[in-house]
């Protein structure tokens, strides 16, 4: 297949899956329950972090989560009492466990008294003439786990590119904010960041559709892999390569 009959079926497959009939079934939803932007960036932040397992499982842990919170996730960060975090102490999500959970809820809360986005907390080591998000994710690794009350054992929820991780929740978190377009699946609340900087959520599935399309020659899951792919799928839309992403899990679905 070469690179014109690629893009042709890519496009394709992003039309059918980057569509609003998919986003009860997916993560995405559960951001999708609120319509106040700080709502809509803690729910996604929840939903992104726990994005791994059955997307059945998932869901159903980010809606109890949600009811926890009275269903107005930024009204219960800043607001809470320390009697409310009761039911969180039995929170458990695979390994994501009540002892990460609730230092979320405290770096949430500590950050959103001085800041009235989440976006700041990626852009600050950001600039424009970066030409990917991987300043904002190290940067926002560094910001999240700069406190004493940082438990050593969270940190394996939140990766960095310092470590070569992939970062595919991450990725996948800030295509949900930064993305723009008519589909209704995107968010597109964030304007600090541009697209064209976002990076392809790469996961061990994704991964084994770009090996097949050879869209990647690395041969580990990592970010240098999923830099690779990004690259390559710049060459198909260099102003938004993250749309792929809907492609992608379009072909890995069908596999």
């Amino acid at each position: 297949m070469n690179d014109k009959q690629l893009r042709i079926q890519l496009n394709q497959m992003v039309k059918k899956y980057n569509t609003v009939q998919f986003i009860s079934n997916d993560p995405i939803s559960i951001p999708h329950l609120f319509t106040k932007k700080q709502d809509i960036e803690i729910a996604g932040l929840f939903a992104a972090t726990m994005a791994w397992g059955q997307r059945v499982t998932i869901i159903n842990n980010c809606q109890k989560l949600m009811k926890w919170m009275d269903d107005a996730p930024y009204e219960f960060i800043l607001n809470h009492r320390e009697k409310d975090l009761r039911p969180f102490l039995e929170f458990k999500h695979r390994t994501f466990n009540a002892t990460d959970l609730l230092y979320f809820i405290y770096f949430l809360k500590k950050y959103y008294q001085t800041n009235d986005s989440l976006e700041t907390a990626f852009t600050r080591q950001l600039s424009k003439e970066d030409e990917t998000i991987e300043k904002a994710l190290a940067g926002y690794h560094t910001l999240f786990f700069n406190d004493e009350n940082a438990p050593q054992r969270t940190r394996k929820h939140v990766s960095t590119p310092i470590r070569k991780s992939a970062c595919k929740r991450l990725c996948m978190y800030l295509r949900w904010m930064v993305r723009q377009d008519k589909c209704g699946v995107d968010f597109g609340i964030w304007n600090q960041i541009k697209p064209s900087q976002l990076i392809c959520p790469v996961d061990v599935h994704v991964y084994r559709v770009a090996r097949e399309y050879n869209m990647i020659t690395r041969k580990q899951a990592d970010w240098q892999g999923a830099l690779e792919l990004t690259a390559r799928l710049k060459k198909f839309d260099p102003d938004d390569p993250a749309k792929y992403d809907f492609a992608l899990f379009g072909l890995s679905v069908s596999r």
